[in-house]
């Protein structure tokens, strides 16, 4: 499928990354709130794993855009090149937030605490405690990695595009 990723002359790369810039960072921060404070886990709910999925939806649109934006322009330099490699790596690690932060709703709501439909597929204390210490050290990596992650991609992007244009 050939698509035009432009929307009133501006290439739609542009507007998606500062959706992406802005989304996954906050589904980093409430599965990490949702992890450790358990106030904002049941006001959070089903929020996390939605936000999660919307960066989940963005970055592959984000890169499919900026392949497209690539392919027009005269001129690819290394630090563009640079942004492009590093773009490719940020899928993975909102897939992995994204699972973080579904299998700890599911777990926080369905197997923890005395409401917990299968609380009881996981009888014991200390099962539970390992079970989730696993799970928040999976949210702390998820999370750190993706902010990261596309922090740098964001800085190699503007990097590209802002370096040589002004002179001193």
């Amino acid at each position: 499928m050939n698509f035009d990723w432009e929307f009133n002359g501006l290439p739609l790369h542009v507007l998606i990354v500062h959706a992406v810039v802005i989304v996954v960072p906050l589904a980093a921060l409430c599965t990490l709130l949702t992890a450790f404070w358990p106030a904002v886990r049941r006001r959070l709910g089903i929020v996390t794993p939605l936000v999660a999925l919307a960066a989940l939806a963005l970055v592959p649109l984000a890169v499919q855009a900026g392949e497209w934006l690539q392919s027009r322009l005269v001129n690819v330099t290394p630090l563009l090149g640079t942004h492009t490699a590093l773009g490719r790596t940020m899928l993975p690690w909102v897939i992995a937030l994204f699972l973080v932060a579904v299998v700890q709703w599911v777990w926080y709501r369905y197997f923890v605490g005395a409401g917990g439909r299968f609380a009881s597929a996981v009888p014991s204390r200390r099962g539970r405690l390992v079970a989730t210490i696993i799970l928040d050290l999976a949210v702390l990596v998820s999370a750190i990695e993706a902010v990261v992650t596309v922090a740098l991609i964001g800085e190699s992007g503007s990097r590209a595009v802002w370096t040589g244009l002004f002179t001193s």
